[in-house]
């Protein structure tokens, strides 16, 4: 590189990762979000579009047809003529390696909006202009690929021109809705998806061939550091642009003067800012610096923090130059990090001498924010802070207290928990640190300092025991950082889930009620009772399953609270979760209680299958049971989809991996569980009543609920029917099985002869019973349970 004369040597790659490439990146995502727009407003209101877009043009269609005409011609000619106006302008620019993503661009977009069922299809026009100019030339801006190529050719070639033909050009471009609009005609809805297509190629091609401001101002960086008295003789690049900055060490013809030069590119500016908003989004504002809202300024904050840090003796570099380059690029320069890391040179500087540096940090209400060991070194014997990226001047009480507990793991992690919690109270006081220490959580702690210490974790533990012995304390109380507790998030989640799943149910509410006035309340009654006791049945079987360790009637009370997180999940995943989370609550290992919930519902399977073939053989081959047989088109196309399954999982070998290391195990874990308890008949025969009173109550409830209504079905039938209509909730992937349970309760009524007068509000009626009033009994259970520490 020659810069003024000079020849500079540049050693390394200077190329930004791919994934590294925010401003692409964002740009990629904002034009996949508005194909989807476009795709489905076009699917969902096209008709109510069209009408809209007519009943503006007959407003502002002010224009006579012949100045409709000339308005027409004009902006035809202009659209036409625009591709060739791009492709002159990087020509003359010397843009040459960009014709190659021009025309790549350009081609792709009407190539993807070409390809049919038959093959590529040839323009067809299809805007209907009999009343206006008819012109071939006229046609140009209907035809979506047209308006999809120049969309990608400008989204290409925009980043490389002036700022002024850009905004012109796409103002040209755009303005093919009004012009319509104006000439009373309606924009069709292929001319917007081209538009949205040729922006979304565009911004693929974009972050494929890269965007000038890749391209490393080197030229700009020399002639800032020799305004400030440096002279650059070569670059070596230590580290490429990506989550960081490009790091380069700069050497002058002096051997003993050197730099280290940061060079923040627009990238990092737009990466930096989502990161920042994101944890303003998560994290209370006090958690976190100000918002920085250019690179520029955020540079200038961490080298003015360096100076004011450097004034007390502590700061491990000296700023030497930050300035504004080309193309959105900023340069920091400093010295050379003065000293050895902290976890190199522990003997050097004892856990003591660490501690009183941060307190002098913290006498003059300066936070460092970032103390992980390798931002702290130690020189002849002496502490100093690197980084300050997340320094603050003036910091608040909040800032200074996640300090101390980020030095807490740091020097726990390096030295031991005792000597760096007496280290902090002897700089800082037992209060302090006492109130610090409740910041030793994985919310708290950033996740760079976590991430620089092994097994955090347990550090964070040991510190926080350490703390409260070393104190006196009986506790140490977490402080609450995030806006929103996980339980919270959990909780609104399954409310938003029990909403939509409501819905359906709440729709036919009115119909259901003026049914009610004709049922037997007595029934009702009896099916209320039979499904309250279902819950004591499923609390026997999983509390013999873990061998009778925790409290049965807690347990039971677990059950109605469960019923609220499996309606709401799919599948019932949220009562497994759930189950598994109270018995290790409980005091059982997260390994026992896993396999505890495994067993049970291991067994109640099995009694399903054979309960389901017992009543089914009693039910006789009089029922029309057609209503559960699917057709044979979807026999087979499950039966190929099993077929193809278990060839992929022998041919392939990281499946067969798979199946070895991690399926194999646990299904032996389950069948050695079995064949376990077939030997403890007592505990067997506990399980196998719970699974099967579940079950049997479960069905005892539908024909009460049919009895209410005055049906005359038989045990046997309804039995059948309800446990078809558990599996298929078992396999519907709404929550709860809702919509699924339902038809397929009805329709198997209907098959045993059941009229659809009696069989729909009965089907209504139970799920009343045995899943929407436990739903909402579950909530303040669930609730409770969280209070009390035992989910």
């Amino acid at each position: 590189m020659r810069v003024d004369g000079r020849d500079i040597t540049v050693t390394g790659s200077l190329l930004q990762p791919l994934t590294r490439r925010t401003n692409d990146i964002l740009r990629l995502a904002m034009a996949t979000l508005f194909l989807a727009t476009v795709i489905t407003s076009s699917l969902i209101t096209r008709y109510e579009w069209v009408a809209l877009e007519r009943s503006i043009s007959k407003i502002v269609g002010v224009l006579t047809p012949t100045q409709s005409n000339l308005v027409y011609l004009a902006y035809g000619i202009a659209i036409l003529a625009l591709p060739f106006v791009i492709l002159v302008s990087l020509i003359l620019s010397r843009q040459w390696k960009l014709l190659g993503a021009y025309a790549a661009a350009g081609l792709i977009a009407i190539l993807s909006l070409s390809i049919t069922g038959n093959g590529i299809a040839a323009p067809q026009w299809h805007f209907d202009l009999t009343d206006r100019l008819d012109t071939q030339l006229s046609q140009f801006l209907d035809d979506p690929r047209w308006i999809a190529m120049l969309a990608a050719v400008l989204t290409v070639s925009g980043p490389w021109l002036s700022r002024r033909l850009r905004r012109w050009w796409w103002t040209l471009l755009l303005a093919f809705v009004p012009i319509h609009l104006v000439v009373s005609a309606v924009v069709p809805a292929r001319t917007l998806l081209g538009l949205a297509v040729g922006w979304f190629v565009g911004a693929l091609v974009v972050l494929v061939v890269g965007t000038p401001a890749l391209e490393v101002p080197l030229d700009g960086a020399v002639r800032a550091l020799a305004h400030r008295g440096f002279t650059v003789s070569s670059f070596t690049v230590l580290r490429p642009a990506g989550a960081g900055p490009l790091l380069l060490n700069a050497a002058s013809p002096d051997p003993d003067a050197t730099a280290v030069v940061e060079l923040y590119g627009p990238n990092q500016r737009s990466g930096g800012a989502v990161r920042q908003l994101w944890s303003k989004l998560r994290l209370r504002a006090n958690e976190t610096a100000p918002l920085q809202t250019s690179m520029r300024r955020a540079v200038e904050h961490r080298a003015l923090m360096a100076i004011a840090i450097g004034d007390l003796g502590l700061a491990s570099t000296s700023t030497m130059s930050v300035a504004a380059l080309e193309r959105g690029w900023t340069l920091y320069a400093h010295n050379p990090k003065r000293g050895l890391p902290l976890d190199s040179s522990t003997d050097d500087a004892g856990v003591q001498k660490v501690w009183n540096a941060l307190r002098m940090l913290h006498d003059h209400q300066i936070s460092h924010g970032d103390l992980r060991s390798r931002e702290i070194t130690v020189e002849d014997g002496a502490v100093l802070f690197g980084g300050f990226g997340s320094a603050e001047y003036g910091a608040t009480d909040t800032q200074l207290q996640s300090d101390i507990a980020q030095l807490l793991v740091t020097t726990s992690a390096l030295y031991d928990a005792p000597s760096a919690v007496r280290a902090a109270i002897e700089a800082f006081g037992r209060e302090t640190v006492l109130t610090a220490s409740g910041r030793l959580t994985k919310a708290a702690v950033p996740g760079r300092v976590r991430d620089a210490v092994p097994d955090a974790k347990a550090v964070m533990a040991r510190a926080r025991d350490e703390v409260k012995h070393q104190t006196g304390a009986d506790q140490i109380q977490a402080e609450t950082i995030t806006r929103f507790t996980r339980n919270q998030v959990i909780q609104l989640v399954l409310l938003v889930a029990l909403v939509y799943v409501a819905y359906p149910f709440i729709s036919t509410v009115p119909t259901f009620f003026s049914e009610l006035g004709t049922a037997n309340w007595w029934w009702a009654l009896l099916g209320l009772t039979v499904s309250a006791l279902t819950y004591v049945g499923a609390a026997a079987a999983l509390w013999a399953c873990a061998d009778g360790l925790v409290s049965f009637r807690h347990l039971a009370i677990m059950q109605v609270a469960n019923t609220f997180a499996a309606t709401t999940t799919p599948a019932g995943v949220g009562g497994l979760a759930l189950s598994t989370r109270f018995l290790q609550k409980a005091g059982l290992s997260t390994l026992r209680a896993t396999a505890a919930v495994a067993l049970q519902q291991t067994v109640q399977v099995i009694v399903h299958v054979l309960l389901l073939i017992l009543f089914t053989t009693a039910a006789g081959a009089r029922a029309d049971l057609s209503h559960f047989v699917p057709s044979a088109t979807v026999l087979y196309l499950i039966a190929g989809l099993a077929l193809g399954l278990i060839g992929g999982f022998v041919s392939v070998p990281k499946l067969r991996h798979w199946l070895a290391t991690a399926v194999r195990p646990r299904l032996k874990e389950v069948t050695d569980d079995l064949v376990d308890l077939a030997k403890e008949p007592k505990r067997l025969g506990l399980i196998v009543l719970g699974a099967a009173g579940t079950t049997l109550g479960a069905a005892l409830a539908l024909w009460a609920s049919v009895e209410a209504f005055g049906g005359t079905t038989s045990f046997v039938t309804v039995t059948v029917v309800t446990m078809i209509g558990g599996t298929l909730a078992s396999a519907a992937p709404t929550p709860g099985g809702v919509g699924a349970v339902e038809a397929a309760l009805i329709g198997g009524l209907a098959a045993f002869g059941l009229p659809a007068a009696i069989a729909v509000p009965a089907v209504l009626l139970y799920r009343v019973l045995t899943c929407w009033l436990p739903v909402f009994v579950g909530w303040p259970v669930m609730r409770w349970l969280t209070q009390n520490d035992m989910i």
